[in-house]
Parts: structure tokens; sequence; C-alpha cells
């Protein structure tokens, strides 16, 4: 039986993965915080560098297993799918991301899937001016590309709800207060 836990933030640019992923990272004990960005490579020959990627986390993680180590991402391979299914790549992930989902599903942790998301979707734009930061063209940061995400996300998270039961989900909002977002999180992770 497992007794560590992995926890997968994820949520569109803006949604608050930084802020709430440093907080559990900060609150529960023995937890390693991993901070993806993906592959910038946006064209055919991306496909294969991030199959590559993930598949060789999910080597490095099932090596962790039973370690009593907890693993926190902000970002995994469920950030490739959602902007593949936005086209914002030229190619196709969904055959990839079904074979690594399954996979990690059976993981030997205690698995938990957040998706941060905002009620209130005009927040986006406000938390989105930030100065000096470079982005990819194929992430661009903007209102609308947060909305398209986030509902995507939240599309994602009723699927692996209604297939993988032993992942737990939660869908979470993060745009009204803070506080309020850590009291669920302390109750979802008894802390």
């Amino acid at each position: 039986m497992a007794r560590s836990k992995i926890i997968v933030v994820e949520g569109a640019q803006g949604a608050g993965k930084t802020t709430i992923t440093d907080y559990l990272r900060y609150t529960i004990k023995h937890t390693n915080l991993y901070r993806l960005s993906g592959v910038s490579d946006s064209s055919i020959a991306g496909l294969e560098k991030s199959k590559k990627m993930y598949y060789d986390l999910l080597d490095y993680i099932k090596k962790l297993e039973n370690l009593d180590i907890n693993l926190l991402f902000d970002r995994t391979f469920f950030t490739e799918e959602n902007y593949c299914r936005l086209g914002k790549k030229d190619y196709t992930f969904t055959e990839v991301y079904n074979d690594l989902l399954e996979q990690f599903s059976k993981l030997d942790f205690d698995i938990y899937y957040l998706t941060l998301y905002l009620e209130d979707e005009s927040i986006y734009e406000e938390r989105l001016k930030r100065d000096g930061k470079v982005e990819p063209a194929y992430a661009k940061f903007s209102g609308d590309n947060s909305i398209a995400q986030q509902r995507e996300y939240l599309k994602m998270a009723d699927e692996v709800i209604e297939k993988y039961p032993d992942i737990k989900v939660y869908k979470i909002e993060n745009g009204k207060n803070l506080e309020l977002t850590k009291g669920e999180l302390n109750k979802i992770f008894e802390i």
C-alpha cells in the first residue's frame, strides 16, 4: 500500500500554480517540488522529445515508489495534452497521453490530480501582467488563452474522474481568496 503521495497541480497560465505548489511544498512534510515547463518545440519533432521526457519522468517516479517521499509537480504531461488539444502544437499527443495516464494511475502512490481554475475568468488579465517574462510562442500569455486552457483542463479532470477512480481528482477554485483555497487544500491533505 502506498505511503507516499504524488500531487500534480495543473491549470491555465495565471491560475495560481506557483503559489499553490509553493504552499504545498512547505506545508506537507517530506515533499519534493518539480516545476516542469515541457518541450518548447511545437513542431512534429517536438512529439518525440515530449514522449522521451515524459516516459523518462515516469521511470524516475517508479524508482521513488515506497521511499516515503512525496512528489509534487507543477505541470506534467497533462499540460502537453492540453496545448495539443487547443492546437498550439503541430502534432497530437493523445495516444501518448492516454498511455502515460494509464501507467501513471498504476504507480504505487496515493495520487492526487488538482486542477486550479478561476470562476471569474476576467481575473486572468490582471494575473497575466508579467513584466520581463519571456513566453514561448505556443503559450502566449493572454486572458483568452488562459480561459481556453482552463476550460480544457476542467474537461480533462472530468475524464480522469470517469476513467481512473484511484486518482483523487479535485477542481479547486483559486480566484477569490487564497486563504479559502489553502483551507480546502488543508482538508484534502489533512494538514
